[in-house]
């Protein structure tokens, strides 16, 4: 890698702390006759102990300058596919359709600047993931794992919330990557809800939350007037609350509820 050029634009910050890779696969709870999907695995440091870990690995890199480098260090590997193409315009489900596996995981040390885009995008392919492992950005992280009232909680805490139990696992320095980045890192783990929210429509559920968050010093007097403020209040008043709370203050139970109560004509 010493010749290297590393992309910004690719947010290529690699991964060089073992202790960190041990820990990663660790918390992955990998389990026998696995599929793992990585995401961006740079010059390979992560994806050599997910194939000691996994059954086999299948790895997405955007980077075609890669390709001699991963050949080079996975060269005595024989379990692990890398595609080289973009991960966000594949189809996550015909690429995994040739392997056999009992349980299908996500773990990666994503790019920063499309954390939330993988996310969706793992969500929208609609696979049954045992777990999602993923490397990110600290402030992002915090963002993701904020509980109810603080002052990181947002609509995609909300939205994170409805899908998986999210868990914070550990932080990892800057000094842990090369190049170095200017922000600290954490892993964080995220398991699929085993019993699924009941929310009438969907779509509408999606919109309330992101219309609540969005002036984040404004009540939802303010952020939801378009709504009927009635049922709104309604909903807020078994738990307590009225139109002056602000959306940081409200569970991702009570925007079903508030959600689920609009649906209804």
């Amino acid at each position: 890698m010493e010749n290297f050029k590393f992309k910004k634009s690719f947010g290529q910050n690699f991964l060089n702390d073992s202790h960190i890779l041990e820990n990663i696969i660790k918390e992955s709870h990998i389990k026998e006759n696995s599929l793992v999907i990585e995401i961006g695995p740079g010059s390979g440091a992560l994806t050599k102990y997910l194939a000691k870990a996994a059954s086999q690995v299948l790895a997405y890199e955007i980077d075609n300058r890669l390709e001699d480098i991963l050949d080079d260090n996975l060269i005595d590997i024989h379990n692990v596919d890398i595609i080289f193409d973009d991960f966000l315009n594949r189809n996550i489900k015909e690429d995994i359709e040739k392997y056999q596996y009992d349980n299908v995981y996500v773990v990666a040390n994503i790019p920063y600047y499309i954390t939330t885009p993988i996310i969706i995008k793992l969500i929208e392919s609609k696979i049954n993931f045992t777990s999602i492992t993923l490397m990110m950005q600290k402030e992002v992280g915090d963002r993701f794992t904020a509980s109810v009232g603080s002052r990181d909680y947002s609509s995609i805490t909300v939205f994170l919330n409805y899908y998986f139990d999210v868990k914070k696992l550990f932080l990892v320095s800057r000094n842990s990557f090369t190049p170095k980045p200017n922000v600290d890192s954490v892993v964080i783990s995220l398991i699929g809800k085993k019993e699924k929210y009941h929310v009438v429509d969907e779509e509408l559920f999606f919109k309330v939350v992101r219309d609540a968050f969005q002036f984040k010093r404004k009540n939802l007097r303010n952020n939801l007037k378009k709504y009927d403020l009635d049922k709104i209040s309604n909903v807020l008043s078994q738990y307590h609350y009225d139109l002056t709370v602000r959306a940081e203050k409200l569970s991702v139970d009570i925007f079903i509820e508030i959600a689920n109560s609009l649906a209804k004509k």
